[in-house]
């Protein structure tokens, strides 16, 4: 069997360490260099399957190494897959234009990598089975209750001066509809066993008055007969007629057992399905509980965002967004609040500067720096973290806590406004906080914890006019 081989461009070691664990999981060799020019030199004695490239890196940058590699008939056909913290749709045209077959995150998970690993034809297709879900029906005559609604998930940030929210509507309706629902089908059952039981009732009196009947009537047939050809007074002939008697008996006892085992059957059933119609009415109670609690979190969520505004407006804040952790700053959702600021500001003819101010939140990570850091579990006592810190922040150039998409909006806004607003990107300190952390004890756990660092792990904006 040919034994695969891949190549890491990438001058952070632990990022060149956890995409080399993931690819030996899948029995490729894998060689490394910190810059494009170890790469290129490597290229000029060894042929890799692929390669993966980081963008920002000392000296020659991700960009001018596939481009050389690419130039090189002795290398232009290796595959070369950005590795790198850059996003868009723009990056990714370039990289493609350059001659490189995609980009991969940093924070990229095994199975991304695999489905690379399989297009390249370095893997064989892994195919696992679909899963299927299966819903209960309910009673044909009832329609099944509609599925409480998601809450709709609270933005980012608020901004200043957002309108109040409306209040939320009461759920009261699910929960009344459901109490009638369960008490017509324990009505229900009731009466339908309630009327099988008087069904057999009657079916056994009638039995026996039939059967007692033709036994006066074989008997008082017969006795005259019996009375004639009987032997004298004095002795008495011998009557057959007590196995007759004890005969029917037992086919009338035969019949009440045969009856009373259909009863006792049909109570069983109905039983069982008594329990189901209690078993969907308590379903249906949580559906009614679990939509009441949604709207209590919707309700929350919406009076938060108005303390939170006021709190930005009184704090002289145009925005603040949440960062989570190992995500770049000035990246995915955090654009679309910087975007909507600088509308607003070029809307109101704001002319001066916009400071936008990244912070760094402090965690409680389990991991090493050779292999890399992340969340500790929720359970996990502070006192047992392996690090309460930040690395993916403090490992990051200023200008790698920029995604491309960030620099085009400056850039865009800054030539729409004709320079009459600047954006200046700054670090902030991690002693500034937005929320306290808690203070270390035995029972404190990292949930509690890294709720202060998401909190603090943020980024703000501060409109600064021009004097």
């Amino acid at each position: 069997m040919v034994t695969k081989r891949a190549l890491i461009v990438d001058d952070s070691k632990s990022a060149r360490a956890f995409l080399s664990r993931i690819l030996t999981k899948y029995e490729i060799e894998v060689d490394t260099a910190e810059s494009a020019e170890q790469a290129i030199e490597y290229l000029g004695a060894q042929r890799p399957d692929v390669i993966f490239m980081d963008h920002l890196m000392p000296g020659m940058d991700g960009f001018q190494a596939v481009q050389m590699i690419k130039n090189n008939p002795r290398t232009a056909t290796i595959p070369i897959m950005m590795y790198t913290s850059q996003e868009g749709e723009l990056y990714v045209g370039q990289a493609r234009a350059l001659g490189a077959i995609g980009v991969l995150p940093k924070q990229i998970q095994p199975a991304d990598v695999s489905k690379v690993l399989y297009q390249l034809r370095l893997i064989p297709d892994r195919r696992t089975d679909e899963q299927r879900a299966f819903e209960a029906v309910l009673p044909s005559d009832r329609a099944a209750p509609a599925p409480p609604a998601a809450p709709v998930a609270a933005a980012p940030v608020a901004l200043a001066g957002a309108a109040p929210a409306p209040e939320p509507l009461a759920a009261t309706g699910p929960q009344a509809a459901a109490m009638e629902w369960r008490d017509q089908v324990e009505a229900i059952v009731r009466e339908h066993s309630a009327a099988s039981r008087r069904s057999i009732v009657a079916h056994i009196d009638e039995q026996a008055a039939r059967q007692i009947q033709d036994l006066r009537s074989t008997v008082q047939e017969a006795l005259p007969e019996a009375l004639q050809a009987a032997l004298p007074r004095t002795a008495a002939a011998p009557r057959p007629w007590g196995w007759v008697v004890a005969v029917l008996a037992l086919f009338a006892a035969a019949g009440l057992g045969a009856l009373w085992w259909r009863e006792l059957a049909a109570g069983r059933a109905l039983g069982t399905q008594l329990s189901a119609a209690r078993a969907q009415a308590a379903s249906l109670g949580t559906r009614v509980a679990a939509l009441e609690a949604a709207e209590a979190a919707r309700a929350e969520e919406m009076a938060s965002g108005v303390l939170a505004a006021r709190a930005l407006a009184d704090a002289g804040l145009l925005a603040r967004a949440r960062v989570p952790y190992g995500e770049v700053p000035l990246a995915n959702d955090r654009i679309a609040v910087v975007r909507e600021a600088l509308d607003k500001l070029a809307a109101e003819g704001f002319r001066g500067e916009v400071e936008v101010t990244t912070f760094p939140g402090r965690f409680c990570l389990v991991g090493n720096a050779t292999e890399g850091y992340s969340l500790a579990p929720d359970d996990t006592p502070v006192a047992r973290c392996d690090l309460i810190g930040n690395p993916a922040f403090d490992g990051t150039r200023p200008a790698q806590r920029e995604s491309l998409a960030f620099a085009n909006l400056v850039a865009e806004r800054r030539r729409e406004t004709g320079g009459a607003i600047e954006v200046r990107v700054v670090t902030g300190s991690a002693g500034d906080t937005a929320s306290a952390y808690p203070a270390v004890t035995d029972s404190l756990t990292a949930a509690d914890w890294n709720r202060a660092g998401g909190a603090n792990n943020r980024v703000e904006l501060r409109a600064r006019p021009a004097s």
